[in-house]
């Protein structure tokens, strides 16, 4: 699997072939100079395209019919918004992984898990590690993706990690809420929306999604903003009160 800095990859119709094979960095500091690639009539977006693998084809046929369009086009734009940060910032990354990074980070919402009673997050990572390895990734690689896909919800620690966890929830982030927002040129937003547009209500229609898919196990969501979704779509739902817990706890109440 090569790792190259992120400038024009493959498209689905294209193929690239990387110079550089260094290995993706820890800590998501590392830069590399920009690698060259072959690009045999490649349809990108923004200069950027998805690896034309069996592996990346394989996740995307996977998640397309496991969680429809709505959650496919969201997981491709953020893709893009994380391929298109690593450009900018000069991360080095292997863009296989941080397209099924990318790809499976809602796994966990399809209605397989319709009674699973973990994180959703987990559920995710848990999917697309064994999807990894069932297509030979190092493990070392996968864990990377587990990684990845598990803290994504959790704001503060994925910037502290390997690139692909840190570009994973810049580019759910961006998608979703908008942060970062003026970090993206106007061309890369436009060329990103003219490719894979938000739908008219998405906000609604994604929220609908992430309620359908964890109103069996709320407990989960919370600490997150999910459990802020949960109270919008559920008047019923209580966010959990840490304070109250340690304040009621055996050691406060002496019970």
């Amino acid at each position: 699997m090569k790792v190259y800095t992120l400038t024009t990859a493959v498209a689905f119709a294209a193929f690239a072939v990387a110079v550089s094979t260094t290995s993706e960095a820890v800590g998501g500091q590392a830069k590399t100079p920009v690698a060259q690639t072959v690009m045999n009539g490649a349809e990108d977006v923004s200069g950027i395209a998805v690896p034309d693998t069996e592996l990346a084809r394989d996740a995307a046929r996977l998640i397309r019919e496991s969680e429809g369009e709505l959650l496919f086009q969201h997981s491709v734009r953020v893709y893009y918004w994380a391929a298109l940060a690593a450009k900018r910032k000069g991360l080095r990354v292997d863009p296989e992984l941080l397209y099924v990074a990318a790809m499976f980070h809602d796994f966990g919402l399809a209605e397989s898990y319709g009674e699973s009673h973990r994180r959703f997050e987990v559920d995710g990572a848990n999917a697309a590690r064994d999807f990894l390895r069932r297509h030979a990734i190092p493990e070392a690689d996968a864990e990377k993706v587990w990684f990845a896909i598990a803290l994504h919800t959790t704001n503060g620690i994925s910037p502290n990690l390997f690139p692909v966890a840190a570009l994973l929830a810049e580019g759910a982030n961006m998608d979703l809420v908008g942060a970062g927002y003026n970090e993206f040129t106007a061309a890369e937003r436009n060329a990103i929306e003219a490719a894979h547009p938000h739908p008219a209500g998405f906000a609604d229609d994604f929220m609908q999604a992430v309620y359908e898919g964890l109103k069996h196990r709320p407990e989960t969501t919370q600490g997150t903003g999910l459990a802020d979704v949960m109270a919008y779509k559920d008047p019923n739902f209580r966010r959990r009160d840490f304070s109250y817990l340690m304040r009621n706890s055996p050691w406060a109440t002496k019970r």
